[in-house]
């Protein structure tokens, strides 16, 4: 699904992401596979800059583990975008 193109502006608009370019993120501390992670993600899709920060599908999920975080994390991203539809 093509994102919208006034997306980008949106993000170069957006004091979260003005924090997030000074390094005053809110404390974000998780572990994934015994591995620790101090910065929060943002779900997105294609139109997304490759930053760090956002996490994209996997586009052509070959394995089963690829196909569930595809699918999930697809799920997740139409949720948010249905509630920012209803703001």
């Amino acid at each position: 699904m093509p994102g919208n193109p006034h997306d980008i502006d949106v993000l170069d608009r957006s004091p979260v992401f003005q924090e997030f370019y000074e390094g005053r993120t809110p404390k974000c501390e998780y572990v994934i596979n015994s591995r620790k992670y101090n910065i929060g993600y943002y779900l997105s899709d294609g139109i997304h800059p490759r930053w760090a920060t956002f996490v994209k599908t996997v586009l052509l999920p070959q394995t089963a583990k690829d196909r569930l975080f595809a699918e999930r994390q697809e799920a997740v991203r139409k949720d948010v975008e249905r509630a920012f539809g209803v703001l």
